[in-house]
């Protein structure tokens, strides 16, 4: 895999940052965007958690506000292959060089503080501060890990929005639904409207309770989105929903040819994405996002099973993903990828276990994809870490591909 070749010594020192791991708390970010006077007047926050659609929610609110002329801000994570990804507007990405300016700025600010800040808080001032000097108005906020204590929960939304909650980071975020709601929860502002839709009744009792509690309206999407769509699956005609859903409680009123528009021309990459005809990349990293992709592949191809390139991370429930997905196995490729965190082959085909299947083990992606290079239709599938790498790996301009922890 090639490496990034261009001098980018402050990304390099931002990426060594996640070495202080993840540090819930709002304390550290309230602090860093007091010294830097952020955010601005006027900004306007449209905040997004939930456990899987986040990202494509956010990503059809940002493709209507383009449609509807309106240059609004995107703030996303995990970045697929590099970093500037993360942080965006309607014309373009930040570029690489306001990447190193930005990031000289934090680090000489935060050079003796104790605390030190987090990658993510970091990341998130740096877009911020972006944001503000391109005078954007609106925001599209995705939440990192959790709602409470998020570093995103630092601003106060014109709406929160909650995409379906189900069982992830259970190590951070509580070993029961009512417990993961809670967190997802604390996106919920007083008298702020809130956006979310009908799903299992633990999260939703808990949702709405809260909403309650701090007189937050609340607008509850009961049924999917019809309209035509950029990305594939019946899941998305839900996010669709909360997308359209959240404008209007933002009091943004947009004509339907803007709306029809922005969610037919979305792009998100790495959810059931055909790289090739025959080729899907989906970062389907927990029980219910490879539960949504197996109902996505079937629709998609019916009657035809897949080859599946399978990669994922350490703490998270592989067993329940693997047995969601091999219904649809006509065989298995397990891989390592260029992630710390990534498991070994090995230790994915331990976790599998029997199989009625031909199964590989592979040292890494670029002999994964060597070995099933004449395999059709290909499933790509395990974590969002490896679906950047893939992408990388398929790019005709061999694009650069930036590991991350976080």
């Amino acid at each position: 895999m090639k490496t990034v070749s261009r001098p980018q010594p402050q990304l390099d020192w931002l990426y060594t940052t996640q070495l202080f791991g993840i540090k819930l708390g709002l304390d550290g970010v309230h602090r860093l965007l007091r010294e830097l006077g952020l955010p601005r007047a006027g900004m306007k926050f449209i905040h997004v958690a939930g456990t899987n659609g986040k990202g494509s929610t956010c990503a059809f609110i940002h493709s209507i506000l383009k449609q509807a002329g309106i240059n609004a801000g995107l703030f996303t994570s995990p970045h697929l292959v590099h970093f500037g990804e993360r942080i965006r507007d309607a014309e373009r990405l930040i570029s690489p060089d306001e990447i190193e300016e930005g990031i000289a700025r934090l680090r000489e600010l935060v050079r003796d503080w104790d605390p030190h800040p987090t990658f993510f808080e970091l990341a998130f001032a740096l877009a911020l501060d972006w944001f503000a000097q391109r005078g954007l108005e609106w925001i599209v906020l995705e939440t990192g890990l959790g709602g409470r204590l998020d570093a995103t929960n630092a601003i106060t939304p014109v709406v929160s929005v909650i995409t379906p909650i189900g069982w992830d980071h259970m190590q951070i975020l509580g070993d029961t639904l009512a417990k993961i709601a809670s967190e997802k929860a604390g996106i919920i502002k007083p008298d702020v409207p809130f956006v979310t839709q009908t799903q299992d009744h633990e999260a939703l009792d808990v949702l709405i309770t809260t909403a309650r509690e701090k007189h937050a309206p609340l607008m509850l999407v009961t049924e999917p989105c019809e309209l035509p769509l950029g990305l594939s699956g019946p899941h998305q005609r839900w996010n669709a929903a909360l997308a359209l859903a959240a404008l209007r409680a933002a009091g943004l009123d947009l004509p339907a040819k803007v709306l029809e528009e922005g969610l037919k021309q979305v792009e998100w990459p790495a959810r059931f994405q055909r790289l090739r005809a025959d080729v899907i990349l989906d970062g389907a990293h927990n029980l219910d996002a490879a539960r949504v992709l197996a109902q996505t592949w079937r629709e998609q191809f019916p009657h035809q099973k897949a080859t599946i390139v399978f990669g994922a991370v350490a703490g998270k429930d592989i067993t329940a993903v693997l047995h969601e997905l091999a219904p649809l196995a006509a065989a298995w490729h397990f891989t390592h990828f260029d992630s710390p965190r990534a498991m070994r082959a090995e230790e994915l085909h331990a976790i599998l276990g029997a199989s009625d299947v031909p199964v590989s083990c592979h040292p890494n992606l670029a002999a994964a994809l060597d070995a099933t290079r004449d395999a059709s239709p290909r499933l790509i599938t395990g974590s969002l870490y490896l679906a950047g790498e893939v992408i990388a790996a398929f790019s005709p301009d061999h694009v650069a591909y930036e590991r991350s922890w976080q």
